[in-house]
């Protein structure tokens, strides 16, 4: 008897001009551990796809879906909204009029898209269930019962390692479905003499909360969220004024500790300069010292931060200290330049700015955070990269002179990571940085949700933020009190603006959530994550992974802690970026390096499509570094 796994073959295919691979890579191998043959086409095939209302374009996939004899189809597209939902019509028609369908006695008897929210809503609706949508954020198990995988085939390391996120969304939904959340109270206002004041700092308050009394189970962390509300149909003063008024409608409220001001891109890279004719873009369209002075006094007594500009970097961050008494900064070092459209400078220029930046910043004694790891975890970067970037920032701010530096963790990045491995490469990181600490240096942890692992749906995004905020908790579960700072992601993310409401609600989820999920683990509820086998082994593989890449880095590159050494180990290859857009020829070698998923992390691979030992990429890195050089001397001229 042949069984279902050998009859069924599935087929992945995305666009060429669409670099997001690691949801398809993650679902191709995911199902091959479950016995299935998977086909996931060639270049030839995505670029045929990227041309799919010409006839013979589509003519090539036809071809390729009879060759591979593909019974179950799934597609990706993550760019342009109408663009997608044409590419699903275009070929589901081509579909029919070939007869494959498996209403037409043809072999095709699934078709599946993973896509952007809003497309698969309106794929959904355009063709009345005939396309299964992946909106992102589907654990392992929903992932495996939205493509009808039969439970007897998922291998049992599958079933086990997704029972945690399972168990994770779980408690989540509880906490939402039993709506207790909302009754949690906003913390008794802190009382120390600087509270609000021009002296208030990110320590002194977090040495209050430390020694305030509460009957939070542990340390009640301080909580960080994004505020920056703007609209097309308003003028400069109006979005302003607006932002002001949510900044008086959270202070109020008082559940907030550190708002942070979501800033336009134009505050960022031509404040103080004429907009006229310029496109402000989303974000808080700041323009003036007066501005800033204007949010700080709405916001007392929460401390304020900001992004950092992208030009005239160092002067921005004075002004930021004089205005809203910044309580800490943050950079982005290789990233926020013409790398990443950004931007004004390229590479090199902009790590000279941002390491002339990181000395003001000490010069101050606030606080840096070098908003690094998650920006490579974008680009299609490995988790080892991932540690690694974290330990070069943390190591170059301490040679910079900064005694405190906050350590951001954007967890669920890429979506496809596992809960498991979110815990195994948060703790290897952190045990990275951390070996930097002593008397004149420490590490603050403040973990975060993914950008874009919300559901649509709000009541599953609840839940999913109170599944993330227990997930934080598992990173040091025997550490009651951290993490010291939160960094809160609203639920509605994924739909639409959060208004203070939504703010507060948010924050509101994640203490109670933070709560019970402790209570759970003292009365032995939940699986105790501290000894968990899985995670013990792939910390201690990333761990030692990552080190090996850093000593292999400092080895090579004696300035390795500098613009120069940062921009070389780039440039050659080190730190790898196959969903980068920028085609430079400079870029050229951090482009090539590629990356899959591989049960639930993301791994660097060779051209036989196996992982790559970090002896081999250090030693194929090597090879670029003439280079890198010649593009250093380039830059210097």
């Amino acid at each position: 008897m042949v069984t279902s796994q050998h009859k069924t073959i599935f087929g992945f295919i995305k666009p060429a001009n669409d670099a997001h691979t690691l949801g398809l890579q993650s679902a191709a191998e995911t199902l091959r551990e479950c016995g299935y043959r998977v086909a996931v086409a060639e270049p030839r095939v995505q670029e045929a796809l990227s041309h799919y209302s010409d006839t013979a374009a589509r003519r090539v996939i036809i071809d390729w879906i009879k060759t591979e004899r593909i019974s179950r189809l799934g597609l990706s597209y993550r760019l342009d909204q109408a663009d997608a939902v044409n590419m699903v019509g275009y070929l589901y028609e081509e579909l029919k009029n070939n007869g494959l369908m498996s209403f037409q006695d043809g072999p095709v008897e699934a078709i599946f898209f993973g896509g952007l929210p809003q497309t698969c809503q309106i794929i959904q609706r355009e063709f009345k269930g005939s396309v299964v949508c992946f909106q992102g954020g589907e654990s392992i198990s929903e992932t495996l019962e939205l493509m009808e995988v039969p439970l007897d085939l998922i291998p049992k390391t599958i079933l086990e390692v997704g029972k945690y996120d399972d168990s994770l969304m779980q408690f989540g939904r509880e906490i939402v479905a039993s709506a207790q959340y909302r009754g949690e109270r906003a913390r008794v206002p802190l009382s120390y003499p600087e509270h609000g004041t021009r002296s208030d700092t990110l320590l002194k308050r977090m040495n209050a909360v430390r020694n305030s009394d509460s009957d939070f189970l542990g340390q009640i962390p301080l909580i960080r969220a994004h505020v920056g509300p703007y609209s097309s149909e308003q003028d400069r003063p109006e979005a302003v004024r607006e932002c002001g008024d949510w900044c008086k409608q959270l202070a109020q409220a008082g559940f907030l500790d550190i708002l942070s001001l979501g800033t336009s891109q134009l505050s960022q890279s031509n404040f103080g300069e004429d907009w006229t004719g310029r496109i402000n873009g989303g974000g808080v369209p700041i323009n003036s010292i007066a501005d800033l002075h204007y949010i700080y006094e709405a916001a007392r007594p929460m401390l304020v931060r900001t992004y950092a500009g992208t030009k005239n970097i160092p002067g921005l961050a004075k002004i930021y200290e004089y205005s809203i008494n910044i309580c800490w900064h943050a950079l982005s070092l290789w990233w926020f330049n013409k790398l990443d459209g950004r931007g004004p400078y390229d590479l090199y220029p902009n790590l000279q700015e941002h390491i002339k930046t990181i000395r003001y910043i000490a010069s101050t004694d606030k606080p840096f955070e070098a908003n690094v790891p998650h920006h490579f975890a974008f680009r299609g970067s490995d988790d080892i990269t991932y540690a690694v970037t974290a330990y070069l920032a943390a190591r170059l701010a301490k040679n910079l002179g900064i005694r405190t530096f906050v350590l951001q963790n954007m967890l669920n990045t890429p979506r496809s990571t596992w809960g498991v491995q979110d815990l195994a490469k948060s703790r290897a990181m952190l045990h990275l940085v951390r070996s930097l600490e002593d008397d004149q240096f420490k590490v603050i942890l403040q973990p975060r949700a993914g950008l874009d692992y919300f559901k649509p749906d709000l009541d599953e995004a609840r839940a999913q933020l109170a599944a993330v905020t227990c997930l934080m908790d598992d990173i040091e579960p025997d550490n009651m009190s951290g993490p010291s700072i939160i960094h809160v992601v609203s639920y509605s993310e994924a739909s639409h603006l959060a208004t203070p409401d939504i703010i507060n609600e948010s924050v509101q989820i994640t203490l109670h959530a933070l709560q019970k999920y402790r209570q759970a683990r003292l009365r032995g509820m939940i699986d105790d994550m501290t000894m968990n086998e899985e995670v013990l082994a792939r910390e201690a593989a990333l761990y030692n992974d990552s080190k090996a890449m850093i000593q292999g880095l400092e080895q090579m590159i004696p300035d390795l802690y500098s613009a120069e050494g940062l921009y070389k180990i780039f440039i050659a290859g080190f730190l790898p970026v196959p969903y980068l857009w920028h085609e430079a020829q400079e870029y050229n070698h951090a482009r090539s390096v590629k990356t899959k998923a591989l049960r639930g992390a993301t791994v660097v691979i060779d051209k036989k499509g196996d992982v790559m030992p970090v002896e081999e990429r250090l030693s194929q890195a090597a090879k670029n570094l003439s280079d890198a050089e010649y593009y250093l001397q380039q830059q210097m001229i």
